[in-house]
């Protein structure tokens, strides 16, 4: 009876640390993918205007910069 009492008990810290590991793991993956969302936010925020006028400059009429960058 000794015996599986200490296999019970090594089971039950098998399946902790699993679940530790496991909690580590989703710790890893949301920090990860909270860090690459705040990088893509300001990467976005400074670079979608000058993309769109080096788009711009590479359309097939080729327009000055002023030409692009007025209103009308």
């Amino acid at each position: 009876m000794g015996s599986k009492a200490a296999a019970k008990r090594k089971s039950v810290k098998k399946k902790a640390a699993a679940k530790e590991e496991s909690a580590a793991a989703t710790k890893f993956v949301k920090e990860w993918s909270t860090w690459a969302m705040k990088k893509a936010k300001v990467i976005t925020h400074y670079g979608f205007i000058p993309l769109v006028i080096i788009i711009g400059m590479n359309s097939d009429p080729k327009p000055s910069i002023a030409q692009l960058l007025s209103p009308v």
